[in-house]
């Protein structure tokens, strides 16, 4: 996902194309912000412009910038000139739209599919926006921000009881200890008032080997 730099077009006219630098230190990017109806024109001309040859798609998704809308963002890479550039527009939350690019980046496919069924985000032109992660009966998209986590509905947040535990108190299952691990109780030291620990061998002395008794009489062995 992106991170930081999206104030850098906040407050621009609509309908205005504005360059920026991402927010990430070392790890910034270039920005140009289009409007939604440009949005597939600005990844051609990145793609076929010389200068900025950005042949290769990495990556494609949203944020959900609240009453602004979400703003898309698609990252693309130059394999030949190797600078990166993030191509970003805002489109509103009702009728959220923008053109597909899956005819200029086929790998964009699965990207917007994905974007579509998290965000809501409807692309024009894609040839089947079909559900990517979700059941198809799954309701709502996950990573709008008024969307209710049912999780955090059905019990508190982070969770009351931890895997194996219930109300009635069933006991959890003994974790399982690798080889050589001692006891929590049979190292470091003990507290005031508990008890001893049993006496351990020394390291390399073996436990007597149990006798064993001879054949009766009359037997042989095989």
């Amino acid at each position: 996902m992106p991170d930081g730099g999206t104030e850098v077009a906040a407050g621009q006219p609509q309908g205005a194309v504005t360059a920026g630098v991402s927010g990430g230190q070392s790890y910034a990017r270039a920005t140009v912000d289009v409007p939604p109806d440009r949005w597939r024109e600005a990844l051609l001309a990145a793609r076929d412009d010389a200068e900025l040859a950005c042949d290769f798609f990495d990556w494609l998704s949203a944020v959900d910038e609240a009453a602004d809308g979400f703003r898309v963002v698609a990252h693309l890479w130059s394999t030949t000139h190797r600078h990166g550039v993030l191509v970003r527009t805002l489109v509103p939350r009702d009728g959220s739209r923008v053109d597909s690019v899956v005819d200029v980046f086929p790998g964009a496919g699965w990207h917007e599919r994905e974007t579509y069924e998290m965000f809501g985000i409807s692309f024009a032109g894609h040839p089947d926006l079909a559900p990517l992660l979700l059941p198809p009966e799954f309701e709502g998209h996950p990573l709008r921000k008024e969307f209710v986590l049912a999780s955090r509905v059905a019990k508190a947040w982070p969770g009351a009881k931890e895997p194996g535990e219930s109300e009635a108190g069933t006991a959890r299952r003994a974790p399982i200890r690798p080889p050589g691990v001692p006891a929590p109780g049979e190292w470091g030291r003990l507290p005031p008032g508990a008890p001893a620990r049993p006496a351990r061998r020394p390291p390399g002395e073996r436990p007597a080997a149990r006798p064993v008794a001879p054949p009766e009489s009359g037997e042989e062995r095989a």
